[in-house]
This record gives structure tokens, C-alpha cells and sequence, in this order.
């Protein structure tokens, strides 16, 4: 049971960590896996040649990032599998999508955002629930509003919600 959810946790953590897939165009050999992924891909040994060279490329991947975890880092990955299994399909949909946008922003957005992501994380969880119940009760004109007077204050990016 162990094994199965480590590999379903390392095929989620492939899937949603994918690389450029045209790196992926000739796949990957089983032969060149370590001992190691091929002991934690070994489900898939039968079909592998049969797999999309693209999928091959994640799976690699990601078992090789899965033993390079530490214990703790393998029980976080765990945890955030679990609760992305739990979503509804619509919102790990609303999720990839909005991570797609994401990924096309030019770097110094990227990093604006993560810099707000981290201010946002570093405050205190009663804060940040009033911020998020504040949000929440916003009308779409308010929250259009908001997003609009944001948006003078930094570079257009053609993105929006």
C-alpha cells in the first residue's frame, strides 16, 4: 500500500512538475533509470516503451526528485498529493489553468508575485483569514476595482482573472 501511494504521490509531483516537453521528444531508455527510479517506476516497466515520450520524461523526472527528497520533504509531497487528490476535477482544473498564466508572465512578474505570496504567508493566520473573508465578500465590481487599481500601480501584463 506504501509503494503504491509513493508512486502515486511521485506520478502526481512528475506530472504537475513537468519540464519542457521537447526535451522529451526520443523519450527515455528504461535501461538509463538508475536501480532506484526503476525500483519506484517498476509498475510501469512492461509498458514503458509503449508510453508517451513526454510522460517517460515526467515520470523520470520525478522519481528522481522523489529520492532526492528527504524524509520530511517526502512527507510534505505526501500531504499536498493528498489534498490535490481531494479537490474537485473543476478546481485542479481552475488550478492548472491559472498556473499556465502564470508560467507565460515574464520573470519580474513572476517574481512579484511570489514576493506578495510570501508577505501574504508571513502574516498572521487571523490576518490573513480577515484579508480572505474581506475578499470573499467583495462584489465583482469591488474586486474589479481593486484589481484595476493594482494594476496602475505596476506593469500590464495582458493577464487578468
Amino acid at each position: 500500500m506504501k509503494a503504491r501511494r509513493i508512486l502515486a504521490i511521485m506520478t502526481m509531483a512528475a506530472w504537475l512538475g513537468a519540464g519542457n516537453a521537447n526535451a522529451a521528444d526520443e523519450g527515455v531508455a528504461w535501461e538509463s533509470l538508475t536501480d532506484e527510479q526503476q525500483r519506484m517506476l517498476g509498475s510501469f516497466a512492461e509498458q514503458w516503451d509503449e508510453l508517451p515520450p513526454e510522460r517517460q520524461e515526467r515520470l523520470s523526472l520525478g522519481a528522481e526528485r522523489w529520492t532526492a527528497m528527504t524524509p520530511a520533504q517526502r512527507d510534505a509531497a505526501q500531504q499536498r498529493f493528498m489534498m490535490w487528490r481531494d479537490l474537485t476535477a473543476e478546481r485542479r482544473q481552475l488550478i492548472r489553468e491559472r498556473y499556465d498564466i502564470y508560467k507565460g508572465l515574464p520573470a519580474a512578474e513572476q517574481d512579484r508575485i511570489r514576493r506578495n505570496y510570501q508577505r501574504f504567508r508571513q502574516l498572521r493566520h487571523d490576518r490573513r483569514q480577515i484579508l480572505r473573508d474581506r475578499y470573499r465578500d467583495m462584489t465583482p465590481e469591488q474586486r474589479k476595482r481593486i484589481r484595476d487599481r493594482l494594476t496602475r500601480h505596476r506593469p500590464h501584463t495582458g493577464v487578468r482573472d
